[in-house]
This record gives structure tokens, C-alpha cells and sequence, in this order.
């Protein structure tokens, strides 16, 4: 474990769960703290990706040998984890390359 305290930008939701972007709404939170859900959020965003995938049937001797997904990850205050599209905006910015192995 780090002997320094690593922490990550979060935004405010309002009540109807809508991002609150100006300056004073924004706060941090420790990364290690938000471990869980930043987990819980690739984890899932890479099943529903793959299992797209493998959906997708070879046609004409073409298929689907490579597929890459870029995504962004915004930490709500309290909690929670956005999925938006990977930006400025983005606590974290993911990139998931997934290919299909031979045979």
C-alpha cells in the first residue's frame, strides 16, 4: 500500500441524477476507495463488449479478428460510476482491446 493518499476527480449529481460540471461541484475522493465500483464498472462494460463480439458470425470469410472500445469513467460524489464517452470530461479514460485467439 502507498504511504501517500492518491485521489481522483468526482462530479455531483443532482437530484435527477444529472452531472453537475461547474467548478464548485466538483470534489475528489480516494482512488482506493472507489476501487469497487471503478472494478464493477470495466468489468461490465467488457462483458457486454465481448459478448457483442462474439455475436457477430463470419461472413464471406471475414470476420472479426480485433476489437477496440475506448471509454470514459465519471465517479459520482457520493456514489456510483458513469459510462460516457472517453473525454476531457472523464475521471478515467479506458481503452479495452480484445481479439480472439486462434484455434
Amino acid at each position: 500500500m502507498a504511504d501517500f493518499d492518491v485521489r481522483i476527480e468526482t462530479v455531483e449529481l443532482d437530484e435527477s441524477g444529472t452531472r453537475q460540471i461547474r467548478a464548485r461541484h466538483r470534489t475528489t475522493a480516494r482512488l482506493q476507495e472507489r476501487r469497487g465500483e471503478i472494478d464493477a464498472a470495466v468489468r461490465e462494460a467488457c462483458e457486454i463488449i465481448q459478448a457483442s463480439a462474439t455475436k457477430v458470425e463470419e461472413q464471406d470469410g471475414w470476420g472479426i479478428s480485433s476489437l477496440e472500445a475506448k471509454f470514459g469513467l465519471v465517479l459520482a460524489a457520493e456514489a456510483g460510476v458513469i459510462l460516457s464517452r472517453a473525454s476531457a470530461e472523464a475521471s478515467l479514460e479506458i481503452k479495452v482491446t480484445i481479439e480472439r485467439r486462434a484455434g
